[in-house]
């Protein structure tokens, strides 16, 4: 496993302070750069060392971890120094696009880096915890290379891929999952609140449910990958029902009912293309690209 002893943190908002905080507590040297300067913060008494310039900030280090508004600003900062990027490896853990990392992972072998592209699912709080997950695509070898360094960020970081945009699939598509539950969590929340009863005395309730959904998950994820969408659990003519009095309690409450409306439309369409006896996992239909 590798075992990088040099790093350079570019970008000190909330997030990057928390990645270069990592790296000086699992012993690492640790260069830090803002482009703003003034937002180290109490790092270098902490031992990092602030960086007077973009150049020094790159030569200081055979590690290089960029974390900032966006890979336009990536780009922006690091085109002026390119030539001094060989030989060094580039994490890149800004948000983007897979389009955008695949971009930069050819912008820096171009210019003789190594490359990663990461996707840090976890607040600035969580960073450095053994159960934060962090996503890599990219050349196995370079994960291998620092994977020790990179797992100070969390120790669930996993390498996912040789293609460097998948990290940032997994990335849209998890918080995708998360504003999913979130809005259901938050239409149930004012349902009962409309009848008086708090958020967190249904707390309990709906967290153990969402365990319960994620062994759902499973067999939906069986089905999509196989295309045997027979109903071995529940039937898309079964779910209508229960769909439906969603919508009529929400309505009786005067609560937005717009979330189970848009539900059993999708549920209501499959059923009218003859699928009434498959499982959820039919409703893949509507979400896959259609055809030219």
């Amino acid at each position: 496993m590798g075992d990088t002893r040099t790093v350079t943190v570019f970008g000190l908002g909330l997030m990057g302070q928390a990645l270069a905080g990592a790296m000086l507590a699992g012993g690492r040297v640790t260069t830090v750069w803002n482009r703003t300067p003034g937002r180290a913060g109490d790092l270098p008494e902490r031992g990092a060392k602030e960086a007077a310039g973009v150049r020094d900030a790159v030569e200081a280090s055979d590690l290089l971890i960029v974390c900032v508004r966006d890979y336009h600003a990536v780009r922006e900062f690091l085109d002026p120094v390119a030539d001094a990027l060989a030989g060094r490896t580039l994490v890149n853990l800004t948000s983007g696009s897979s389009a955008e990392a695949r971009e930069m992972a050819a912008w820096a072998a171009g210019h003789g880096a190594a490359y990663l592209d990461g996707a840090i699912m976890m607040t600035p709080p969580g960073i450095g915890q053994p159960d934060t997950v962090l996503l890599y695509g990219g050349p196995a070898d370079v994960f291998a290379a620092h994977a020790d360094t990179l797992r100070l960020l969390g120790g669930a970081t996993t390498h996912l891929s040789e293609d460097t945009g998948l990290a940032s699939l997994y990335d849209v598509a998890l918080l995708g999952i998360m504003w999913g539950s979130l809005n259901g969590f938050v239409h149930a929340a004012a349902l009962l609140a409309a009848d008086g009863v708090p958020a967190r005395d249904f707390l309990p309730f709906a967290t153990s449910w969402l365990g319960a959904i994620g062994v759902f998950s499973g067999v939906v994820a069986d089905q999509v990958d196989s295309g045997d969408f027979a109903a071995v659990d529940a039937s898309l003519a079964s779910h209508l029902p229960p769909i439906e009095h969603l919508i009529d309690e929400s309505r009786a409450r005067g609560v937005d009912a717009a979330l189970p409306e848009f539900t059993r439309g999708l549920v209501a369409a499959a059923i009218a293309r003859g699928h009434e006896g498959d499982g959820y996992a039919r409703l893949i239909d509507h979400f896959r690209p259609k055809a030219a």
